[in-house]
C-alpha cells in the first residue's frame, strides 16, 4: 500500500490491566516514525479494518484458558472476507491473564496459522498486575511490529 504504513490493533479491554497495557501499545507505536496507528475494539472491527492494514497487533484477556470472546468474534468476521487477502499479513500479539495464558495464545496462533499470518514479534504473554518491565515489553512489542511494516 501506498504512503505510511498502518498498524491496526485489534484489542478487547476490559479491565485497568489491560488499559495500561493498551496505553504502552499506544507509546510503543509512537517510537517508530511513519507509522499509521488505528486502535479498533476486536468486537467492532472488520474486514474492512484487516483489508487497509499493512499488519495488526491481536490483544486480549485469556478467559478460562481461551482468548477473549470478543477477539474470537473478530476472527470469526474476517476469516472467509480476509483469508486470502491477507495472507503474509505480519502480526504480533499480546494476552493478559491472571494466571495462565497458554491455551489462549495456542487458540490464536492456531487461527492465524490458518490465515497464513506471519508472526514478526515472540507472542507477550502477562500475568498479574502489569509491571513497569511488562509495559516496556508492550511497548518494544508494538515498536517491533510496526518497524517491520
Amino acid at each position: 500500500m501506498a504512503g505510511v504504513p498502518r498498524l491496526l490493533v485489534v484489542h478487547h479491554t476490559p479491565s485497568p490491566a489491560l488499559q495500561a497495557v493498551l496505553e504502552a501499545v499506544k507509546e510503543g507505536a509512537a517510537l517508530v516514525e511513519e507509522v499509521e496507528l488505528c486502535l479498533r475494539p476486536a468486537l467492532s472491527a472488520g474486514p474492512a479494518d484487516l483489508l487497509a492494514a499493512d499488519g495488526v497487533l491481536l490483544g486480549t484477556p485469556a478467559n478460562i484458558g481461551y482468548m477473549s470472546g470478543a477477539l474470537k468474534h473478530f476472527f470469526d468476521t474476517v476469516y472467509y472476507p480476509c483469508l486470502e487477502a491477507t495472507a503474509g499479513l505480519p502480526y504480533g500479539v499480546y494476552v493478559h491473564g491472571n494466571d495462565d495464558t497458554a491455551g489462549a495464545l495456542r487458540s490464536i496462533e492456531r487461527i492465524t496459522d490458518a490465515l497464513r499470518w506471519k508472526r514478526v514479534a515472540a507472542p507477550l504473554s502477562l500475568t498479574g498486575a502489569p509491571s513497569p518491565a511488562d509495559l516496556e515489553a508492550c511497548r518494544e512489542l508494538t515498536a517491533t511490529v510496526a518497524v517491520g511494516l
